[in-house]
């Protein structure tokens, strides 16, 4: 792929955290490690490598230090944990991390499902994790995502106040930014437009990325949506690896590949190359051998003279 400027959009990769623990197999560490370095390869500068998490709820995260302490190894790759509590970011800052993200749900009944805290207490963990980072790591920024923003397999509706209220909290908490989840897949692009429009209306450029799921079809959508509110990060994980172990009925991480793709053909920088891209799914396969993967980009190839790069925005 030709030099080109900066990517006017940043993929945050998540399937090496979001996906892994998604699913019942666990990966060996060596095969994380050569599927991280293939992201990396595709042009992959933001990644989710683990959360920190005890072994006995998700084994599939017992060697989140090993894999931190890999990816700090690639040059220019922004590491990212996902940490649910104190004891979590302590561990994710002694291994090194570039950046911290938090789930904070909006649902009640997911946050206590999920994390086991109230939303109040949740915004008092988030206060504390930014304490922490402020002693032992000034430099590293805290992401306090709002899961279950669109709505919840446990809880049904969530009020759009309520994910407004809770963005704005984890911000005067000490959050650098706040995203928007779509962690049951429930949102529809209307939705979404209003939503972001909302929350960047509260607590402006500290809006962060746009995480969504495929549930039902409309992550591609949705994302798009997003962007045309001006968001500019999204995450998505590499052949719709994932889901939520702890929200019912909830599959389908947007697949890297496809919003890519989708983005490129648009005339937008990604900074990641489709054909590396794609080539990353051989060692997710190899080390999660019959797990279903996901993708329609990867599986129609791309299209006759497509040439990435030729046309931007």
């Amino acid at each position: 792929m030709p030099d080109t400027p900066s990517p006017a959009v940043l993929i945050s990769e998540v399937g090496p955290r979001d996906g892994l623990q998604s699913v019942k197999a666990v990966m060996p560490t060596a095969d994380k490690f050569k599927w991280i370095d293939a992201l990396y390869a595709a042009g992959l500068r933001e990644i989710e490598v683990a959360s920190f998490v005890p072994a006995r709820l998700l084994p599939q995260m017992a060697d989140a230090a090993d894999v931190v302490r890999h990816a700090l190894t690639l040059p220019g790759l922004t590491v990212l944990a996902l940490v649910p509590n104190l004891r979590g970011a302590q561990a994710a800052l002694a291994a090194g991390v570039h950046k911290l993200t938090i789930p904070v749900s909006a649902s009640a009944a997911h946050s206590l499902a999920n994390v086991r805290k109230t939303r109040e207490e949740m915004i008092a963990e988030v206060r504390n994790i930014v304490a922490l980072r402020n002693e032992v790591a000034p430099s590293v920024p805290v992401e306090a995502g709002i899961a279950t923003a669109f709505g919840c397999t446990l809880q049904g509706e969530v009020r759009e106040d309520d994910v407004v209220w809770l963005a704005t909290q984890v911000i005067e908490a000490g959050a650098e930014e706040s995203g928007l989840s779509d962690t049951t897949g429930m949102a529809n692009p209307a939705q979404v437009r209003r939503l972001f429009n909302k929350v960047r209306a509260a607590i402006g450029e500290r809006t962060g990325a746009a995480h969504m799921h495929n549930t039902r079809g409309l992550g591609l959508a949705n994302c798009l949506a997003a962007w045309d509110v001006g968001v500019r990060a999204f995450d998505a994980s590499l052949a719709g690896l994932g889901g939520c172990p702890f929200a019912p009925g909830a599959s389908g991480n947007v697949v890297t590949e496809d919003l890519v793709f989708m983005f490129e053909a648009m005339g937008v920088r990604t900074g990641i190359d489709l054909e590396q891209l794609i080539a990353a799914r051989a060692p997710l396969m190899a080390g999660l051998p019959g797990e279903p993967v996901y993708g329609m980009t990867p599986q129609a190839g791309l299209p006759k003279g497509f040439v990435q790069g030729a046309a931007h925005v």
